[in-house]
Order: C-alpha cells, then structure tokens, then sequence
C-alpha cells in the first residue's frame, strides 16, 4: 500500500500529472511509467514503494548522433547504497492460460501445430543450452565467434551508454561477449520463461555490479510495451541466435515492426542470422548423434501434461526434423506412433498413425534476401558480419 504521507512518495505523486509519472497497483505490481529527466526522482520496481537499495536517485538523459558524439547528463540526489545482485523484474505473465489457449487452438487446426516459444520452461531451456554446446549444433559457436571478432567495430557503430535490449535472453552467455566493451548504461532481459530469466539475469547482476540490470518476461511475440525503454534516447535491440527463423517471413516483419517501433528513430537493432548452405549440414543440426534436440522437442509434451490437465504421453510421439528446400526453412515436428485420442481439460483430439505436431520453423536466408525482409519494414542494413565459412551473420540494423 502507497503511503502519500513518505517524502519521496510525496514527491512522486505531486509531479505525476505534469511529468507523465504514474503510481499504481493491480494487487500485484505498481510500475513506473515515464521518462527519466532531470531533477526527477524516479520509482520503478515490481512492488509499489521499492526497498531503499532499489531506488534510482538520479535521472539521465543521452544524445547520441550516428556521427557518434554523446553528451551525458543527470542531477543526483545522494546516492543510495545498490545491492549488486538486485534487478527490477516487470511479468507480463504469459503463462498457463496462453499455453492452455493456444496449444488447443492449435491441435484443432488442420495440420496440427505448436507454438515454439512453449519449449521455453525450465527444463526446456536446460536442454535449449545443452543443445547449444553440441558438435552438429554449428549455430551458436559461430555466432558467438562472429561476435567475438567484430565486437570493437560494432562499437564503434553503437556508440556508448545506450539501453540494450536482449530479446530471448536466455542465460544471457552472447550478450557477455558485448558488454565490457559496449558498456551500455542499462540492460534489458526478455524472455519468456519466467524461472530461467530470473536465474539468469540475476548472475548476470551480480557478475556486473557496475550495470544497471532489469528483466521483463514478456511474449515478444504478441508486444514489446515494457516500462523502462522510454526512458532511454539511444536504444539498441540484441536479438541473437537466429530466432527470427523461428517465424515466418509476413511474422518476422510484424516482430521487427514492433521492434522498430520500441526502438523509435535512429534505434539499432543487432540480430543473428542463420544463412542458406549444405543440407547436410542443416538436417545434423537438428538431429543430433545424443538425442538432445529431440528430448526437446517431446519436454513440449511433458509440459503440456504437468500443467494442464492432459492425459498425452509423450512416450508415443517420436522427434522428425528435416530441411523443407523449397520453403527455405528446418521443419520439426513430433510424429504420432499410434493411431490415438488424447485429451485436454475436455477437449479430444485424435491423431492417426503416422500423423505430425508441426512445432517449429527455422527459416534460413541469404545475406540478400534478410536486407530486402529488413527494408520492408524500415531497417537499414547497416553492417553484416559472417564466417569464414559463410554459415551464420550477424547484422546490424538501423531504423529509419
């Protein structure tokens, strides 16, 4: 409960008309909404009225110019001591009840299909990062490689103190490649798993006490309206490991128009792009000699059954994943071994023997053929950065 007679609380509340400063509480949450300017002390937390080591005393403000001069400037008031290790966690919950809704929409149409953003509990990021550490899984220790070697020029595009937004998070190990030489003032999580991105963003903290760290678990997929990204002029969104594959191309440019639109004027967005090449190569990668990928595709069925009230076994459904030439695009699906009748909550579904949930795309594309996506939506293609082998870019994008 908001107590109006505190001095900062006070101080708040009697500025919140003129200066677009909004205190409230749903029974869960009171968020800041508004801008950091100077002289403004600013509350913004996942309670109504933050404990003293989570509230910001100072604002700023940053101009950035693509001729790369800054000027930073901010009015403290005195400094309150910060737990390293704290973070300001916005939860948009998108929980039980999408997964639920979806996930029947999705078996009644024809073919059926998943959502692949409903891989992402707990157990299936665990086994996304030991996916990610595989032989035939090429994707990440290139991206991470490209990074690597390109990380003092991108800096140099970037520009200092910005807000950097990283959206599919994760455990948050690319965006370390970025952050000593970047040194964005203040970082932004995303993700869909609530657990793991508090785990995650909270190592991330406390390993890098000097940056200002928040998370916000969101569905990026339906919105990008987060609190916290209107307070910065110079934003630049991290969207690594080629998920944008994971959409097709008409839902790649809703995502980046809604990116774009976060990300305002002269926003940078920086994203992994995973590019056209051998076959075999592409169906290794999704087919592993260990069985992880395909213990990731069927964990899809073992959360369906731990929480919601299913009563599908995951033991008669088996892993497929093949390159779709003509599509430009991984398939992976999960294959019915029986002819069968599962139910949720109590709605039936019948496969037959033989019959596919369709759960995630891979789209691949030319360096070409991801500017001409990109344009269309109002991007530039700034800079692209590839390996020796041509197998994955990173490229940078600049709204205009």
């Amino acid at each position: 409960m908001i107590n109006e007679s505190d001095p900062l609380i006070s101080h708040l509340l009697c500025r919140r008309d003129t200066r677009n400063i909004k205190i409230e509480s749903n029974g869960t949450a009171g968020e800041y909404n508004g801008k950091f300017v100077s002289g403004r002390v600013a509350l913004w937390s996942d309670s109504c009225v933050a404990p003293a080591d989570r509230i910001r005393c100072h604002s700023r403000r940053s101009i950035y110019s693509k001729g790369r001069w800054h000027i930073r400037y901010a009015l403290d008031q005195e400094p309150m001591k910060r737990n390293p290790a704290a973070k300001n966690f916005y939860d948009a919950h998108p929980g039980k009840g999408d997964l639920r809704r979806e996930v029947i929409d999705g078996l009644a149409s024809k073919p059926k299909s998943i959502p692949p953003k409903f891989f992402y509990d707990r157990r299936g990021s665990e086994l996304f990062d030991a996916i990610c550490e595989l032989p035939e899984y090429y994707q990440t220790r290139t991206e991470m490689e490209i990074l690597r070697n390109c990380v003092a020029e991108l800096v140099e595009h970037i520009g200092p103190d910005c807000l950097l937004v990283e959206l599919g998070s994760g455990a948050s190990k690319k965006v370390r490649l970025l952050l000593e030489q970047l040194r964005p003032s203040s970082y932004l999580g995303v993700d869909i798993s609530k657990e793991f991105l508090l785990h995650s963003t909270q190592v991330l903290a406390s390993d890098y006490p000097w940056l200002d760290v928040h998370a916000a678990c969101v569905d990026f997929s339906h919105t990008l309206d987060m609190p916290h990204c209107d307070a910065f002029e110079h934003k630049v969104a991290f969207f690594p490991g080629s998920s944008i594959g994971n959409f097709d191309p008409n839902g790649a440019i809703e995502l980046m128009k809604r990116i774009a639109q976060m990300m305002d004027m002269n926003g940078q967005l920086l994203i992994g792009v995973d590019l056209k090449k051998n076959v075999d190569i592409l169906n290794a990668a999704y087919n592993d000699a260990a069985g992880i990928t395909a213990d990731f595709n069927l964990n899809l069925l073992t959360r369906i059954r731990q929480e919601l009230d299913s009563d599908i076994d995951p033991k008669t459904f088996e892993h497929s994943a093949f390159y779709n030439e003509d599509q430009g695009r991984i398939e992976m699906h999960l294959i019915s071994t029986v002819a069968q009748r599962i139910r949720i909550d109590d709605h039936f579904f019948d496969f037959d023997a033989g019959e596919t949930i369709h759960t995630e795309n891979s789209y691949k594309y030319t360096v070409e053929e991801f500017a001409q996506l990109a344009a269309a939506v109002g991007f530039n293609q700034e800079r692209v950065w590839t390996d020796e082998s041509k197998l994955f870019s990173v490229q940078l994008l600049r709204t205009v």
